[in-house]
């Protein structure tokens, strides 16, 4: 009798055209739009409303070529009040979220070898991973606001930034 297998790790994967209006400084937020920015939703993450697990590895991909940027992600289990426009100064975390923050995930300067640019972090690499959450008692799903950490100027409007979480689910 075949026994079924039933994986741990799920990635989930969140895609934005950045706004890009002007060249960022270090804390800006990283997002869709100047004027309604939202979050960075990683959607059914857990496996039900309020389940618990680890981020075990975080990437953080641009499409543009030559990106020498360090990003940071701060992880909340509902949506932040915190500043979420591009291209702003980043307010996370504020009092108001701290029931519901996470944590951070910082990344490495992002780097290429002809391709995209990208960093990652792992338990064996610098970021702060793994790192527990637990979903709202309603949600399956957890979210994010992505911060540079410094200033760059070589930005394009509509520029595709990925940022991949993977989870070891509980």
């Amino acid at each position: 009798m075949a026994q079924e297998v039933i994986s741990r790790i799920k990635t989930v994967s969140v895609t934005k055209a950045v706004a890009a209006a002007g060249n960022y400084t270090a804390e800006d937020v990283i997002c869709e739009n100047a004027t309604t920015g939202t979050c960075w939703t990683f959607t059914d993450i857990a496996r039900q409303e309020g389940a618990s697990g680890l981020i075990v590895k975080a990437q953080a991909i641009c499409e543009t070529t030559a990106q020498v940027q360090r990003l940071t992600l701060y992880v909340f289990k509902a949506t932040p009040t915190s500043e979420l426009r591009d291209n702003v100064g980043n307010t996370a975390p504020l009092l108001a979220d701290l029931a519901n923050y996470v944590g951070k995930i910082d990344f490495t300067a992002m780097e290429d070898l002809g391709g995209m640019s990208e960093s990652i972090a792992t338990p064996s690499t610098y970021g702060n991973l793994p790192m527990a959450f637990t979903c709202a008692a309603t949600s399956r799903s957890l979210y994010g606001i992505l911060v540079t950490r410094d200033s760059f100027t070589n930005e394009t409007a509509t520029d595709d930034y990925v940022i991949r979480l993977t989870v070891e689910q509980a």
